[in-house]
């Protein structure tokens, strides 16, 4: 069910932006959000309401705005948050999207203009963010500091971008970033199989064609609730976050590979060795948390590794990290097992020889180790000297 607003279908038929605005039960947040983007500067844009079926007073709310720019669409059933995503890219007429979840709102009137003339002024540019601040209960709770990339505002060679900052922190607060429509029609929609990564997978394939926008103004409100969509994910599954990243590290990798980007696709897989060995040491040292176990582990890599090569590689510098993992925690025999196990698929490791040798060696081979360990970062910490 498609409705415009209650004066009709008026508005431009090409839109310069598209705010896309998926609701599901938050109609208690929904005029935050559309008040936010009707009071914007730029005027230019029409705003598609897209209710996955939701059971609140939703439709009520959405049909109470006149402006006829704002469109209420309805599904018929809830088709979930990735395919209600993708429709409402499906439905959009304007140049650029802005994808923006009713419980989240703009800080900012000038935040779409300044958006804009960067877009047009930057052809190059498939996407501009800017950090977020957090919202409780109405209150501002400071800015979202993993969101901030810089004090200045900057436009990014994408790949570069993506080596420093986005593989490293997934740095894009999601309700902060507005992509040239081309970028969804020509490179990819949401994958269907990444609830909560899905828009860093998208941010990372944009970034390996097209530059990146950014402001250091914190433009964007990022709500958080117990009825938010990270809360109601991880609330269902403790493990999507890991398994979600580690699929948006692998298909990257893939990407950048068949596109001769190696120094990509070799972070890629140095993130995707520190996610798997950061989860086993959760199951071994602290339950609380997530963890896999080794056959997980065995599973996940073979499942994703392209070549028998890059199974014994990974596996190798994972062993490494467990062997060192186990060193510090005095846990010397299973320190020994996995030095043991990352040689045997990898002769290339004189460091890990050096620690499994003077491991055997008892407790001068511990104390000669120690004592290095204090020489290098003294050493080190000689040089960082001014």
């Amino acid at each position: 069910m498609d409705l415009a607003g209650k004066s009709g279908r008026g508005g431009r038929l090409s839109p310069k932006v598209t705010f896309v605005v998926p609701c599901y039960q938050l109609a208690h947040f929904l005029p935050d959000c559309i008040d936010s983007i009707l009071s914007q500067t730029y005027q230019d844009f029409e705003i598609l309401i897209l209710d996955d079926f939701s059971l609140d007073n939703t439709p009520e709310v959405a049909s109470s705005y006149q402006d006829p720019r704002v469109r209420y669409v309805r599904n018929e059933c809830n088709m979930g948050h990735l395919r209600n995503y993708n429709k409402g890219i499906g439905l959009a007429r304007g140049k650029y999207i802005w994808l923006i979840s009713a419980d989240d709102c703009i800080r900012r009137k000038y935040a779409l203009e300044r958006y804009v003339n960067l877009m047009e002024q930057q052809p190059k540019v498939g996407y501009v963010f800017c950090p977020a601040v957090g919202l409780v209960d109405g209150k501002e709770t400071g800015l979202l500091r993993y969101s901030s990339v810089g004090k200045r505002d900057a436009v990014f060679n994408g790949r570069q971008f993506l080596l420093s900052k986005l593989l490293g922190t997934g740095c894009i607060a999601a309700p902060t970033a507005m992509a040239r429509k081309e970028c969804y029609e020509k490179i990819s929609l949401f994958p269907l199989d990444m609830p909560h990564q899905g828009d860093i997978y998208l941010w990372s394939l944009f970034a390996l064609r097209h530059d990146v926008g950014y402001f250091s103004d914190p433009m964007v409100y990022y709500r958080r609730h117990n009825a938010g969509m990270e809360v109601t994910l991880k609330r269902k599954d403790p493990g999507i976050l890991f398994s979600d990243n580690l699929a948006v590290l692998w298909r990257t990798k893939r990407e950048a590979k068949n596109a001769g980007w190696d120094a990509v696709a070799s972070k890629c897989i140095d993130r995707v060795t520190d996610f798997y060995r950061h989860r086993l040491e959760a199951k071994s040292f602290d339950p609380s948390t997530f963890g896999i176990t080794l056959d997980d582990f065995e599973s996940s890599l073979r499942s994703n590794a392209s070549s028998p090569e890059e199974v014994r590689k990974i596996r190798s510098k994972v062993y490494a990290g467990l062997g060192d993992a186990y060193y510090g925690r005095k846990r010397f025999d299973e320190a020994l097992h996995f030095y043991k196990q990352a040689m045997s698929d990898s002769r290339r490791m004189p460091k890990v020889f050096a620690k499994y040798w003077l491991l055997r060696f008892g407790a001068l081979g511990i104390r000669l180790r120690d004592i290095a360990f204090v020489y290098r970062n003294r050493t080190a910490g000689r040089k960082s000297d001014p």
